[in-house]
């Protein structure tokens, strides 16, 4: 599958007349926790010649595409898209600068772009992203006697960002294991959240799961303490000169 990417990816550049920067696996299989049927999500980083950027007018700045009957999904943003992002601390692209699975890098663009990302992080604005995404995960998990394996963990996830961005200065990892082990949490569930990532990597999206009282009041409180205390949490102090010198350094 690997190559199938590869070779959609080399053939996206030629289609659109544009160079990728990064092109990684977001999701399940970047995160730490896929399923032997996990799709394959992934993200891109591109650029145009300069002259595109020359206009008054904007042309899109996204592209995406459904391959092998949906089993890729490849999307992406340009580059100055992209960076208007990281000025707000866009949460899937401080996440995606991170992944651990990458099919096509520019590295000079990688490291320069993950050191702009350090400068403008704002704690306060992506800890809105993760409890959003917590509360939400949580009230399906909730409200159901069984659930999706899948959609604990994008509450369990988010929960544990939260309580990583309240307790750390650092962007919180994109990968859930980094996570775990970089905050001090009881054994009992480190152990329990690794079973039930075990048992995930070896059945279908469509199980259904039950149960993880403890787990489950572990997110609640997670997220009620977020909710009391992400507003005391500082903003970027990044300057938007970075973002714009090292805009104009890429395309150079």
């Amino acid at each position: 599958m690997e190559e199938k990417i590869k070779k959609y990816l080399s053939d996206l550049e030629k289609e659109k007349g544009i160079e990728i920067l990064l092109a990684c696996e977001t999701g399940s299989r970047a995160w730490g926790f896929p399923s032997p049927d996990s799709d394959f999500d992934v993200r891109v980083i591109y650029k145009h010649d300069k002259d595109w950027y020359l206009s008054l007018t904007e042309e899109k700045d996204t592209i995406e595409y459904f391959l092998e009957n949906n089993e890729i999904d490849i999307s992406g943003w340009d580059l100055r898209k992209s960076l208007r992002l990281l000025a707000k601390s866009n949460p899937p692209l401080l996440e995606r600068i991170q992944s651990p699975i990458i099919y096509k890098v520019d590295k000079e663009f990688l490291t320069g772009i993950n050191s702009v990302a350090q400068k403008t992080y704002s704690r306060i604005a992506t800890i809105h992203h993760y409890l959003s995404m917590a509360k939400k995960a949580f009230e399906e998990v909730t409200n159901t006697e069984e659930y999706k394996l899948k959609k604990f963990f994008y509450a369990l996830r988010a929960s544990v960002a939260c309580l990583w961005i309240l307790e750390k200065e650092e962007i919180p990892p994109i990968e859930f294991g980094k996570m775990l082990n970089g905050l001090d949490l009881p054994a009992n569930l480190k152990t329990r959240i690794g079973e039930l990532i075990e048992i995930k990597s070896t059945i279908s999206e469509i199980y259904r799961h039950k149960g993880e009282p403890v787990l489950i009041e572990f997110m609640k409180a997670c997220i009620e303490r977020a909710e009391n205390e992400s507003q005391s949490l500082p903003a970027s102090i990044g300057k938007m000169t970075d973002l714009n010198d090292f805009f104009l350094k890429t395309l150079a």
